[in-house]
């Protein structure tokens, strides 16, 4: 008796709505991949982070692959509309383009500085396993990033720009990558301040970007990613 009423007591906890699961099983499968990188993380232990069940995943990704692939780019994608939202009200506001372009640049080295680990499995899988993760070339989430960027900065550049928007957005986002993957190779310590690099990493990818004309003068107003 005394334990079914304790049991009547118990809160009951709210059930979690589809997107909730969903968000929860990229966040959770984003911090196993992190810790264990891909071959060392399985669907159980994503599941167990998660408070979910196996099943529960494979009904929003076919697989591991699939999981992996979308914990990177999921977030990713989501973090550059969010920044395009805001910075069209930061534009609205007088705030300068070149400005917003360097605290993008930032956030993206912020974004992939978090998820580090994650991008290392990807390239060395890439590399030594391609059928693990899938080509980089097929990767859905990342050429939907280089869409979006494409597309913004197609509508600054026009069409009659030196160096097509789909070749400047991709060869920025790979600057980025590259000095943050290589940086104890390249930076060797004493020789800058983080914020140092970081601000020279934001000015090269500025400094490239504007082979294409001033930034933050394009006829959308809109913020190239």
């Amino acid at each position: 008796m005394a334990q079914q009423e304790s049991d009547a007591k118990a809160p009951r906890r709210r059930r979690r709505t589809s997107e909730e699961v969903a968000d929860r099983i990229l966040e959770a499968a984003a911090e196993e991949f992190e810790q264990s990188g891909y071959s060392g993380a399985t669907t159980a232990a994503i599941a167990r982070r998660a408070d979910v069940t196996e099943a529960q995943i494979f009904r929003f990704h076919a697989s591991k692959q699939d999981l992996f692939r979308a914990a990177i780019f999921t977030p990713l994608n989501r973090h550059f509309s969010d920044f395009q939202s805001r910075s069209i009200a930061d534009l609205g506001a007088g705030r300068e383009g070149k400005d917003l372009a360097r605290q993008y640049i930032g956030e993206l080295q912020d974004f992939m500085s978090s998820h580090s680990g994650m991008f290392m499995s990807l390239i060395v899988a890439s590399a030594y396993s391609p059928g693990s993760t899938g080509a980089i070339t097929e990767l859905e989430g990342l050429q939907a990033y280089f869409e979006k960027g494409k597309a913004l900065m197609s509508s600054r550049m026009g069409s009659d720009a030196p160096v097509s928007a789909e070749l400047m957005v991709r060869v920025s986002f790979a600057a980025v990558l590259a000095n943050l993957m290589f940086r104890d190779w390249l930076f060797p310590p004493g020789l800058a301040s983080d914020e140092e690099i970081r601000d020279a990493i934001a000015t090269f990818v500025i400094e490239g970007i504007e082979a294409n004309g001033p930034v933050g003068e394009g006829r959308s107003g809109e913020v190239p990613g």
